[in-house]
């Protein structure tokens, strides 16, 4: 049994293709934690069939560690993800955020249902990095090779420490962003003032109910208040779900972290771009020489 030392973020990846391949990577990482004197209770975020032969497997030991189905922790975003991990070290982690972690995305559900998702969880899983670095938290994310396909797979290795072919996370998301964004269509609404009174209606008359609308409207009030001086009248596109704002920034962000880290207390500065990231499917942002765009896009 080891006394076990704060250390920072460990993050490490681990490919399989069967039951038994699951079963075998995430036994060591969870015996780890059970033989680590004063660590809390390890994690498994995985399917439920994966929950069922891990606990098999555990034998009595898995009175010992907490199992969660992984459509219950993967609800939403990336930026959901962020903050529901944030939100569970905060409330269960050990000193310095020491805990170990099994994670399997739902790559049947909202991860792996598009080009434009995987995108999303890939710069996740690469910002991951930078967020939680200075936690003593080890995550072992488990992807299944019957479920993720080769080019995310492949794509995964780029974030994770543990690989050869890990890269710096600032240069794999600034990869990401190189690719522009579509142009907005020409029937695009303008909007002088995106004040949160205008955009509600504007989306309930695009088809989203009247919560979802005023959430939206919310988000972009937020995100216009963190960007400005904006640089030129909001543009609103789409029919509900995918209602769609697009704003301008007289300054370039310059930062890839926007909008995942929670803002600090107090009421300066306000929730913006965290507020957008949590209510919103994306939040794109693009620098250029004149200063920013940032698309939102509810759904």
């Amino acid at each position: 049994m080891t006394t076990g030392q704060l250390g920072p973020f460990d993050h490490r990846m681990a490919v399989f293709d069967s039951d038994d391949g699951f079963v075998a990577a995430a036994l060591p990482l969870l015996g780890e934690a059970l033989g680590t004197f004063g660590e809390p209770p390890p994690v498994a975020i995985a399917a439920p069939r994966n929950l069922d032969l891990l606990r098999d497997a555990l034998g009595t030991d898995a009175k010992d560690v907490t199992c969660i189905p992984h459509t219950d922790w993967y609800t939403g975003s990336a930026a959901n993800a962020v903050a529901q991990a944030a939100a569970y070290l905060n409330a269960h982690a050990g000193p310095g955020g020491r805990i170990h972690l099994v994670m399997e995305p739902v790559w049947s559900g909202r991860a792996g249902r598009s080009a434009r998702e995987t995108t999303e969880w890939i710069r996740y899983e690469a910002l991951a990095n930078l967020l939680f670095a200075p936690v003593s938290t080890t995550a072992l994310c488990a992807y299944d090779t019957r479920t993720a396909g080769p080019a995310v797979i492949a794509a995964a290795r780029r974030t994770h420490p543990d690989t050869e072919v890990y890269e710096d996370p600032l240069r794999l998301v600034a990869e990401l962003d190189a690719v522009p964004l579509p142009m907005p269509p020409a029937s695009a609404r303008p909007l002088a003032e995106p004040q949160a009174a205008a955009v509600q209606s504007w989306a309930v008359g695009r088809g989203l109910p009247a919560a979802d609308a005023e959430l939206f409207a919310a988000a972009v009030a937020e995100t216009a208040a963190a960007l400005a001086p904006l640089g030129g009248a909001a543009l609103l596109w789409g029919e509900a779900p995918a209602c769609v704002c697009e704003l301008r920034s007289a300054r370039r962000l310059d930062d890839p972290l926007a909008g995942f880290v929670p803002p600090a207390a107090g009421p300066e500065p306000g929730p913006g771009l965290w507020y957008a990231r949590q209510v919103c499917a994306y939040v794109d942002i693009r620098d250029d020489a004149e200063g920013a765009t940032v698309r939102l896009q509810y759904a």
